[in-house]
């Protein structure tokens, strides 16, 4: 099984739950390699939302505190950098009310066109630096991808999960 198949399968898992909303950039209209991964999760559990990075974390800390759970999509992880104040702020320390967010993120591919650093950047240790509270998992294998996405699914709040983009 592919990588790329793997996520596919992932957010076709993630969507069988009642609760999950998926958030973010291309979730409803191409326009990045992410999108064909959504094909399994229907198009009313798909919020696409405006390069408003900051915001959109937030509006997704509004949704996990009403018992939804979104999938917040990043599809860069240099673009999940103008939502750290959100992520690192706040959804990290508001543990009493449990708000569960799936953070879903993506390292950018340096082939087959180098979009250049801004767009190819792996923060993940500077992020696992900075939480307190919420884990960072790594899908490093087609085969860790739905059991990475069933174990933030399952933990008892939120998580980032981050993707490689050379792996699609």
């Amino acid at each position: 099984m592919s990588y790329f198949h793997a996520l596919t399968d992932s957010m076709t898992f993630l969507a069988e739950h009642p609760k999950t909303l998926f958030v973010g950039q291309g979730v409803k209209y191409d326009g990045q390699r992410m999108h064909a991964s959504f094909s399994g999760v229907p198009m009313e559990r798909r919020i696409e939302f405006p390069v408003a990075e900051d915001f959109q974390m937030g509006f997704c800390m509004g949704l996990a505190l009403e018992g939804y759970i979104p999938v917040s999509v990043y599809p860069r992880m240099d673009f999940l950098l103008l939502a750290v104040n959100q992520l690192v702020n706040h959804l990290d320390k508001v543990r009493q009310f449990n708000p569960k967010v799936i953070v879903r993120v993506a390292v950018g591919s340096e082939k087959p066109l180098n979009p250049g650093p801004q767009h190819t950047q792996d923060h993940s240790a500077a992020l696992r630096s900075m939480l307190t509270t919420i884990p960072v998992f790594e899908i490093l294998q087609p085969q860790d991808a739905v059991f990475t996405y069933r174990k933030a699914l399952n933990y008892d709040y939120s998580s980032v999960v981050v993707e490689y983009m050379g792996k699609y």
